[in-house]
Formats: structure tokens, sequence, C-alpha cells
């Protein structure tokens, strides 16, 4: 009883850390995300689906938008979150026997890794670390006890982690198979085992008919996320990446999948192990993203935890109870400034070269090496584009506002305009990416363009070749945001081409996704 009161205040107290993360190890200089933004576009437009995602993370951020649509209220969900799957790990840890040593190692490794970066992100990718972990604790509990009951939660967890992130997939179709090749197979010829899969079916049975009412747009964007990135990927660098994930605690995750596949007591529960070995297999044919897989190794964790306490139980191995802490915290703290922007953009971009372990985050998408880690650079210059755009806007003629668009040529311009314009004074903000195509308007009665680019207009774009007057009005400047030189071009007297053009445009988006 005493372990388990000192274990809780372990738990209680790693967790009250995990949540604060965001709070007070982001420098205010920086904003939300690109992707945050959009997440909260989506939020204004409730829906059993969208384009680039499921609906709960959307939900999330229509509270957020009630609690005043500030960063405090954006940062809660991945604290929570975040905290909530802490405390499942502990709770794993201490149902597989482990005692508090084992709990604060496993908080400890939660804590190191690269979820703290990924906790702080407003973006489905922490739903899918809680419903994984979630569902493995689920799993051992079901393991345990053989209760018919486990099975119907991890059912309940299968449908809302499917209401999270689509690649809760991976994790169910690696269950199937774990449950093919352990003795759990015999819950096969049992009618509940179907009821509790049934229920994850009912529970994601809304998301799945949007799906199919729009045409599956969710495979839309996996086709062009395969052909613009995808299609990059190393499988090397996945495997290598996987390491990388949770690099501080590696040799506990790595003890726990050894524990899982050698040690006597940890083989029962090697449904887990087989899980995991699923994902990655799944994710290495299909070339994913390192990062995809993350969500499996709270699970390894706790029984690396569990295994690492057996280790240390023996006199010649004591020394791994200190060693293997003040390993995590020192690789954590070299690596902090990769992980979050704790300090001001001008202070961190001076700090990274002169430290060479820094160059691998610096390299984006485009395998350019740049000032900044990309999301950090992703997360500057959108108050800089909104308050200039709505300075230009405000300064229009009050009938010539009345027929100005303002237009996102991406979803991250789009989505901060959205989010910062409406207390600067800007309309409704249009663009035809990500699920911003939904919500155009059927009918363009515009006689001008007020349009924030990365780039000017391709040369064969049509319906910029009709409009009479084109004015580049200003730009963005902070050299460390991704947006930089970003443009504010306003466009006027446009002929007839234009409204057939805009109007033909929007009604093949919306057919394409059946969105009439």
């Amino acid at each position: 009883m005493k372990q388990n009161r000192q274990s809780w205040y372990i738990i209680t107290v790693f967790a009250i850390l995990k949540f604060s993360v965001a709070f007070v190890l982001i420098h205010p200089a920086f904003e939300l995300h690109r992707d945050e933004f959009l997440y909260l576009a989506d939020a204004r437009h409730l829906s059993w689906g969208y384009i680039e995602m499921p609906p709960m993370l959307a939900l999330l951020g229509r509270i957020s938008i009630w609690l005043g649509a500030t960063e405090a209220t954006v940062y809660v969900w991945g604290g929570l979150f975040g905290a909530a799957t802490l405390i499942i790990t502990g709770m794993m840890v201490m149902k597989l026997g482990g005692n508090r040593f084992a709990v604060f190692i496993a908080c400890l490794s939660f804590l190191c890794s690269g979820f703290l970066r990924m906790h702080v992100l407003f973006q489905p990718n922490f739903l899918d670390v809680f419903f994984w972990t979630w569902a493995s604790y689920l799993i051992v509990r079901w393991i345990q006890t053989d209760s018919v009951k486990y099975l119907y939660w991890l059912g309940v967890c299968f449908g809302l982690g499917m209401l999270g992130k689509y690649s809760m997939a991976f994790y169910i179709l690696s269950f199937g198979l774990a449950v093919l090749c352990t003795s759990k197979r015999k819950w096969l010829s049992r009618p509940s085992f179907y009821y509790a899969m049934a229920l994850g079916l009912l529970i994601f049975l809304p998301n799945l008919l949007w799906q199919i009412r729009h045409h599956f747009p969710f495979m839309h964007h996996m086709d062009l996320l395969a052909k613009q990135q995808l299609q990059y990927n190393s499988r090397m660098d996945f495997i290598v990446n996987q390491l990388l994930i949770a690099f501080p605690c590696c040799f506990v995750w790595l003890g726990g999948l050894a524990y899982l596949l050698i040690s006597k007591s940890g083989r029962k529960y090697i449904a887990i192990a087989i899980i995991y070995i699923g994902i990655i297999s799944i994710l290495l044919y299909f070339n994913g993203k390192g990062y995809y897989a993350a969500a499996i190794y709270p699970s390894l964790i706790a029984f690396g935890s569990v295994w690492m306490d057996k280790l240390v139980s023996r006199k010649s191995w004591r020394w791994v109870a200190y060693a293997g802490p003040a390993f995590m915290l020192f690789i954590t703290w070299r690596i902090l400034p990769m992980l979050l922007p704790y300090q001001s953009p001008e202070k961190l971009a001076a700090y990274y070269p002169q430290h060479a372990i820094s160059k691998p985050a610096l390299i984006w998408e485009d395998h350019r090496e740049h000032a900044l880690p990309q999301d950090f650079a992703d997360m500057l210059g959108w108050k800089e584009m909104t308050e200039k755009t709505a300075r230009i806007y405000l300064a229009l003629p009050d009938s010539v506002k009345q027929t100005t668009m303002v237009y996102g040529d991406n979803y991250g311009q789009a989505a901060a305009m959205a989010f910062y314009g409406k207390k600067l004074g800007l309309p409704e903000i249009y663009s035809d990416n990500a699920s911003f195509a939904f919500w155009l308007p059927d009918q363009f009665n515009y006689k001008h363009f007020l349009f924030v680019c990365a780039e000017l207009p391709e040369a064969d774009d049509a319906f910029f070749h009709h409009w009479g007057k084109t004015e580049i009005l200003d730009s963005v400047t902070n050299p460390l945001s991704r947006q930089y030189r970003n443009k504010i071009i306003f466009y006027s007297n446009p002929d007839d081409s234009v409204k057939i053009l805009a109007e033909k445009a929007t009604l093949k988006e919306k057919l394409e996704f059946n969105y009439r």
C-alpha cells in the first residue's frame, strides 16, 4: 500500500510537470504552428470529418475558441493528453508489478523523450499517443484477467482513436495479428470479441459515413502526401528515427522490447511486442515517416521500466539506477534547444551554429539547412502577415471592402489570418487549400482580391490573367520565419472571365468531394 501511494505521488508530480511544459518552455516570441492554425480553422466549421483529419481535434479546438482562442487555450490540450498518457503509463507499470523506482523511470523516460516536443503542438499526434498507450494498458489488463470488460473498453478505445487519427488503424491491424499469434486467439470463437470490435466500429461510424459520402477525401490527402513527401523518405532513416524518437531513454524501451521477447515473465505480454513489430513492418512497407510509430513507445517504456527495476535489484547493476536517470537528464538538456523553442528565435539561431549536434534539426523538407528547425520557423511571421494584411484591408474605402475577398494561397496563411484577423477587422478568409476548399462561396461576386502567397502565381494560372491591375503592397520581413518574403498582393479591375473561372474551379473542387 505504501509503495502504491509513493508511486502515485511520483506520477502526480510528473503529470503536473508534463502539463506545464508548453506554458513554461515556449518563448512568447513564438506563435502557433501553421498546422495548429488549420485545425483551429476546422474547429470553426464543426463536421464529422475533414480532408486532413478526423473530427476529434476540431472539437477540442472549438472548446479552445469558446474559451477565448488564445495560445494558452490551445496549449492546454497537449498538456492534458500528455499528462493523461503519462498517468496511464505509470498505471501500466504498477499493474506489471513495478515498484516506485520503475514508475519513476517510466515517468522520467516519457518526460525526456520526443514527446516533450510532441505535446506542445496542437496536432492529432498527441491523440494517437494517448489512445495507443491506453489500448496497450487495456490489453495488459485483458491478458492478466481474461475479462471481457477490458475487451469492450478496447473497442471503445479503438473507435475513439480512429476519431482522433486514422493511424490508429496500424495499431488495430497489428492487434489482430497479435491475437492470431497468441493464446488470445481462443477469443475469436466467442461472440463477445466481435461485439467489442463492433462497438469500436459503431463509434467510428459517423466519420466513416462522412468519408463515404464525400468520396474519401482522406485518401486524396494521403495520395498527395505520398507524392509530395513520403516518396522522399528513406527506410533506413525511418529505422534510425526509431532510436531518435526516444533517444534519451532508448536503453529503457529497447530493454522493454527485449524483456517481452526473451524474459519468461515478459513473454506473457508478447502481444505488445507483436503489435510493435506489426506497426513497424506496416510503416516500413508504406514508407512512412519515422514519427508515425512514436505512439507505441510509451508502452515499451512501461515494460522497460519493469525490466530496469529487476536489473538494478542485482547488486552488480545498482549503479544503473543512478547512471540511467543521469544519462536521460544530460541528453535531454543537450538536445532541449532542438526540442522546444524556449529561447528567443534570435538566441536559438545564434546557438545552433556553435553546436554540431543541432545540424540535423536544421534540415527542412527542402533538404537544405536553415537557421531554425522547420517547426520553429513555422511558428513565426503569422502575426506580422495578418497585421499587414489587415492594415491594407482597413485602408480601403468601404465600397471596396464590400467587394474584396481576402485569400490565402495555402492553409497556413488562410488559417493564421482567420485566427488573428477577426480582432483586427478582417472579413472571412478563403482558400482552396485543405478543408478550406469546402468553405468557398459558390458565387464569386468580388471585384477586388487581396491575396497572400509565398510565390507569385504560375504563368499558366488563368484566373490571375484577367485582373486589370496588380499591386504587391507588402511582405513578411522576419528572416527567421518560414513565411519570410510571403507577399500581400492586391488585384483589381477584373474582366468577366474572373467570375466564370472562380466559380468553375470552386464547383469542380466541391463536386470532387461531393460537398454541395
